[in-house]
């Protein structure tokens, strides 16, 4: 009888594994102790800025005090002294929302005060499928002007998945833009397309001519570097100028990096996650020869997105730490550094939703997106 009913049990399981697979529900190993390590903040509130946003993906900070909101159904809202406003900007370009696509991030010119340009990224459909295109406009009385297509990735694909979508400038003023593998993570290996690459523009849209040539038959392309399997954080180090910048991996295995021109960071043929549900080996394992190993890595996942390096006073003994966001386990992750390294990490706050990502505004505070909230980390004393 009980050989029975262990028999009927192991059944039972596996079909629930069958169905959880079927309908796309990721299944996770538990935390070890070491990354279990979740803090209440003392002397840091949470409040909470605007709530009832549609799936907001990201902040950005204008000079008047104003913040600016996407939210994936192809809406950019704006808090203004506090409040949420009513009316959306206008003239935002047709998106589509579709799976983990829609309007995702909203980024500033690191010259706005003078030039006025914001730029965003959002997911468009054409006769191929679905893909990331970035444009750049102008806001002025709540609508978006001057508008001018920057890039369109090609190709689009079918798939609803895996669109990367960060956008940042560096030190020098180009501008980068971060695409997934779009769930057919071959591609990450090809370069003569964009999945999986992180591309690198003028702040135009023109490919500068010092862009790497990855390959000998390839001229300089958008291609700044390559096998990247959904990268969903990037920010620059203000202290070194490097580029961090973070993606999930499958099954275990999230990854932070540092980019380098040229440079393959492995995916799908080497990294540290393995087969959803079934747990198997992806690709030839950890490590190979011409391929870049990431700086700090996630095993099991945390699901990261966003990424900041904190620079501001008002919370002094964070000063020069990174900051991620983790939508698996509803937290913020402050990983504190010693130089190109991370030597420690703690979580910050317990159920907050799903951290999309973590900015820090223009009077030294940080701010948060998780589920339909902006959050404003406030000093408590």
């Amino acid at each position: 009888m009980m050989a029975k009913l262990m028999k009927a049990r192991k059944l039972i399981l596996f079909g629930l594994l069958l169905l959880l697979a079927t309908v796309g529900v990721a299944i996770y190993m538990p935390l070890s102790a070491e990354q279990a390590n979740t803090t209440t903040v003392k002397n840091v509130a949470l409040k909470a800025i605007a709530s009832g946003l549609a799936s907001p993906w990201s902040v950005a900070f204008l000079p008047d005090g104003k913040i600016l909101v996407t939210e994936k159904p192809g809406r950019l809202r704006v808090i203004e002294h506090g409040k949420l406003l009513a009316a959306p900007v206008a003239g935002v370009p047709i998106v589509e929302e579709i799976g983990q696509g829609g309007l995702l991030d909203v980024v500033l010119h690191p010259n706005y005060r003078e030039n006025g340009w914001l730029y965003l990224t959002y997911t468009a459909k054409d006769h191929q499928g679905v893909g990331v295109e970035v444009i750049r406009a102008k806001l002025q009385n709540n609508q978006l002007q001057q508008q001018e297509m920057i890039f369109t990735q090609r190709p689009k694909l079918q798939k609803d998945h895996h669109f990367g979508s960060r956008i940042l400038f560096d030190q020098q003023g180009y501008l980068y833009i971060t695409l997934g593998d779009r769930g057919e993570q071959e591609r990450a290996q090809v370069i003569s397309h964009h999945i999986g690459k992180v591309i690198r523009l003028h702040d135009d849209g023109r490919i500068p001519k010092d862009n790497p040539v990855i390959s000998p038959s390839e001229q300089s392309t958008e291609a700044y570097t390559f096998g990247h399997r959904n990268v969903q954080g990037a920010a620059v180090n203000p202290w070194t100028g490097k580029i961090w910048t973070h993606e999930h991996g499958p099954q275990g295995g999230d990854e932070i990096n540092i980019l380098q021109a040229g440079v393959n960071y492995g995916w799908p043929v080497i990294t540290y996650g393995v087969n959803y549900f079934i747990g198997t080996k992806i690709g030839e394992g950890t490590h190979k020869a011409g391929m870049a190993q990431p700086i700090y890595k996630w095993v099991p996942s945390i699901a990261p997105s966003g990424m900041t390096f904190y620079t501001g006073d008002a919370y002094p003994s964070w000063k020069g730490q990174l900051f991620v966001g983790s939508l698996k386990f509803q937290t913020l992750v402050k990983l504190k550094l010693d130089g190109d390294k991370v030597v420690s990490e703690e979580r910050l706050f317990k159920n907050v939703g799903r951290v999309r990502d973590v900015r820090q505004g223009p009077d030294g505070l940080l701010y948060m997106v998780a589920d339909d909230k902006v959050f404003q980390l406030k000093p408590a004393y």
